[in-house]
Order: C-alpha cells, then structure tokens, then sequence
C-alpha cells in the first residue's frame, strides 16, 4: 500500500504543526482534525491512506475511535497509527487490540515516526 494523504487527529494545534510539518517534508499531503467528530466529518469527504490518531482527546478517546474505524466496513483497511503520550504498555497492547496497526509514544522521534509509516 502507497501512503500518500495522512489524516492527523489531534487536540493539540502545536502537535498538529509538528507533525504536519514532519509528514509534509516527506511530500505526504496532510489533512488536520481537532477531535473524532472532525475526523469523521472529513473522511466523509476524503479517505486518507492513513490516520495518524491522538489518545486522549476531548469526546471519543483515540482507543474508542479506532475501535470504531476498524470494525466500520467503509473505513476498517485504513491503517491507523495511534500516537499519544500514554506510555505505558497495557496501554500500547490495547490500542493494538482495538485495530491500531502502530503505536508511538510522544514526543515523536521523526525518524520513529516515518519507519512505522514505511512499514505499513
């Protein structure tokens, strides 16, 4: 599979520059949501090839929402790559058990970053 648009679902306007600006320089076209709802709104209009997901985010949390993608017959193959400051690894083995295809935990290492998406 070739990524080439990634969604960035964070609350964090500083986080979203950050890795828009990572992804960008790499000559991915990124796309930016605040929360879930964003989220779905835009992949209503557009389907990325990947969505790079925030944990704790006001609403539906990061967990509850790959949850949802991934059982979604419409949105279950777009990878998703959860990308939080919970770093504990029970954290890390739900996330992967809820349909993430990766977990990175913040601040992002860019080179960490890019290989998980190289991967996918």
């Amino acid at each position: 599979m070739t990524i080439k648009n990634i969604l960035i679902v964070d609350d964090s306007k500083t986080e979203q520059l950050y890795l828009s600006q990572i992804l960008s320089s790499e000559g991915y076209a990124v796309q930016t949501a605040s929360d879930a709802d964003e989220a779905q709104k835009l992949l209503s209009f557009q389907r990325p090839d990947l969505i790079l997901l925030d944990v704790v985010m006001p609403g539906q949390s990061g967990f509850q929402f790959t949850r949802f993608l991934s059982r979604d017959p419409v949105y279950g193959n777009i990878p998703i790559i959860l990308c939080t400051s919970k770093d504990q690894e029970t954290d890390r083995v739900w996330g992967l058990r809820q349909g993430a295809r990766a977990y990175i935990v913040k601040p992002v290492q860019k080179n960490d970053l890019l290989e998980k998406i190289r991967a996918i």
